[in-house]
């Protein structure tokens, strides 16, 4: 019985080893793609999902001008804090608490814009734009 579990043992022992895994089979090499040809791979630069750095001209101007603009505009409500330059929508951001207010839930006090809760997708651009350093182009 003994020589049957030993046997075993063994058998499964060779029967995982391999001579085809090399070093960089199993170690990984610093800063190299863990499959170039993967679609989804986040350093190849040809990849069009590879993440790219989020500007205001770019990417925010289209939705504050949607959802902050109506109030947020000279002649309007809320004309004390404009949000209609890079500058102002930066500083806003910075120091006016944007995003907090931005991220509220439908009827939580200081919600904008007030007529409702922005998509998830442009907060989340929001947010990604602030992360990524505020850059405007």
């Amino acid at each position: 019985m003994k020589k049957t579990i030993a046997l075993t043992i063994l058998l499964v022992s060779l029967a995982s080893c391999s001579d085809s895994d090399t070093y960089q089979d199993i170690e990984p090499q610093p800063n190299a793609p863990t499959n170039p040809t993967d679609p989804t791979n986040p350093t190849d630069p040809t990849n069009p999902t590879t993440p790219t750095a989020i500007t205001y001209n770019k990417d925010v101007k289209s939705i504050i001008d949607a959802n902050c603009i109506g109030c947020h505009a000279s002649g309007r409500s809320a004309a004390f804090r404009p949000l209609t330059t890079f500058a102002q929508v930066k500083a806003a951001v910075e120091s006016a608490g944007l995003l907090n207010r931005i991220q509220l839930q439908n009827g939580q006090q200081g919600l904008m814009p007030q007529g409702g809760r922005m998509a998830q997708a442009s907060i989340d651009l929001i947010v990604k734009w602030n992360t990524d350093g505020l850059k405007e182009n």
